[in-house]
C-alpha cells in the first residue's frame, strides 16, 4: 500500500494567482478548473474561480488549491498571523506548510523565489536541527517552513 499527503490551501479569490507563483517557485505543471467549468454559468460572479487547481513538479512538490464559494477580497486579510517572540513561535495558523530540500543551496533557491512580498518570520540559517531552517508568510497568507533534510545515517 502507497499513501501520498497533499495540502489542500483554501483561498478567497486568488487560488489561481497563488498557483502560478507556487509554479514560479517550485516548477512543474499548473492544472485549474474553475467553477465554470463544471456547469456554473460563465455570468454568475465567481464562475472564473478556482474549483479544483494544483501544482505538481518532478522534483516532488505538490499542492492543491481552491476558492472557497462566495469568499472574496483575497486572503491575506483573513489569514491569520505568525510571528516570533521571545525565542518562540506565535501563530493562530491551524498548520505551516514544510518543504525540505536535500542540500541548503537547493533550498535557498526556493527560499529567495518564495519570499518575494512575503514576511520573514525566521530567516533562513543553520539551525541546531537543520543545516538550514527558516520561516516566512507569503504574500497569500500562507506560512511556509522551509528546510535542509536531516541526514538519516540509519537508511
Amino acid at each position: 500500500m502507497s499513501l501520498t499527503t497533499t495540502t489542500h490551501l483554501n483561498f478567497r479569490g486568488d487560488a489561481r494567482a497563488a498557483l502560478e507563483f507556487y509554479q514560479t517557485v517550485f516548477g512543474g505543471q499548473v492544472t485549474v478548473a474553475t467553477y465554470g467549468d463544471f456547469g456554473m454559468p460563465q455570468d454568475v460572479p465567481g464562475a472564473d474561480r478556482v474549483v479544483f487547481g494544483q501544482v505538481v513538479s518532478s522534483e516532488g512538490f505538490r499542492v492543491l488549491a481552491y476558492d472557497i464559494p462566495g469568499q472574496l477580497g483575497g486572503s491575506p486579510d483573513n489569514a491569520g498571523s505568525t510571528r516570533r517572540e521571545n525565542g518562540v513561535t506565535i501563530t493562530d495558523q491551524p498548520f505551516f506548510v514544510s518543504v525540505e530540500g536535500g542540500s541548503l543551496e537547493e533550498v535557498q533557491r526556493y527560499w529567495d523565489a518564495l519570499s518575494t512580498g512575503a514576511s520573514i518570520v525566521e530567516p533562513l540559517a543553520a539551525s541546531a536541527w537543520s543545516a538550514g531552517f527558516g520561516m516566512l508568510t507569503d504574500r497569500f497568507g500562507v506560512t511556509w517552513i522551509l528546510g535542509v533534510a536531516a541526514e538519516n545515517p540509519a537508511q
